[in-house]
């Protein structure tokens, strides 16, 4: 494991599309699991620098999402779908047909969960995982729980998560309250991952996740059993390990 430790958002951001640039470059036909929320968007918006530049080409390249709101279309201005084509997809030359996520109106949770990491066997493995990371610990969207998810699965998100997801929302009452998210297992399955944390909100998540106990209470812990893993945070995030 790897700690960058930067002085803040727009460092964390440089340095981490820095490292998704490289992959693409080395390996044209990656296969990037790719992350939402506020942490990520300022490593994209540098990606996308980077192509209009010409430095990058994402032709060959295939995206596969780490997880979507249930009951929010793709058209939705808060799903994830959204996201990625507003902050990424929509302004490089990704093709459509290389950008999976899962369906967050399949009413079927088994159907989807079985679907979705179909796409994940089929076109795996991801060759480096994109994680931000929850104000519990959370990674995607697995939520503490008594044990680390395999697969796909369907979430119950709890209030933590509803409460800082609100902001987006014009009321809590819209937030929705189920996810699909890929699970820890196929997560650790990735070859490389990237977790990226910024602000002091984030500070005990990531005390806990590096130097606690790796327990499905704390999701994200389960990275210091992976064998390459790169995390980037700012002095902000980093601010109770420094004090360890």
């Amino acid at each position: 494991m790897r700690i960058i430790v930067t002085k803040n958002y727009e460092e964390m951001s440089r340095k981490a599309a820095n490292l998704i640039a490289a992959q693409v470059m080395m390996k044209p036909d990656s296969v990037l699991g790719l992350a939402t929320g506020s942490s990520p968007i300022g490593a994209y918006k540098l990606l996308v620098e980077g192509y209009k530049k010409g430095d990058l080409d994402f032709s060959d390249i295939t995206s596969i999402n780490l997880d979507e709101y249930v009951g929010l279309p793709a058209d939705h201005n808060q799903s994830y779908a959204y996201f990625m084509r507003e902050n990424l997809f929509n302004h490089v030359n990704i093709k459509m047909e290389n950008v999976f996520l899962p369906n967050g109106m399949e009413s079927d949770e088994t159907k989807e969960c079985e679907r979705y990491d179909e796409v994940i066997r089929s076109h795996g493995p991801i060759d480096l995982q994109l994680l931000g990371l929850g104000e519990n610990g959370h990674i995607g969207f697995n939520e503490p729980d008594s044990f680390f998810a395999d697969g796909t699965h369907k979430v119950s998100l709890t209030e933590s998560t509803i409460n800082a997801n609100s902001r987006l929302f014009n009321s809590i009452d819209e937030v929705p309250t189920f996810a699909y998210s890929m699970g820890v297992g196929s997560i650790m399955r990735a070859k490389q991952i990237l977790l990226i944390a910024s602000g002091e909100k984030k500070a005990d998540a990531l005390c806990k996740a590096l130097f606690g106990p790796v327990t499905p209470e704390v999701p994200a812990s389960a990275l210091q059993f992976h064998h390459d893993v790169t995390i980037i945070a700012d002095e902000a995030a980093y601010a109770l390990i420094a004090k360890r």
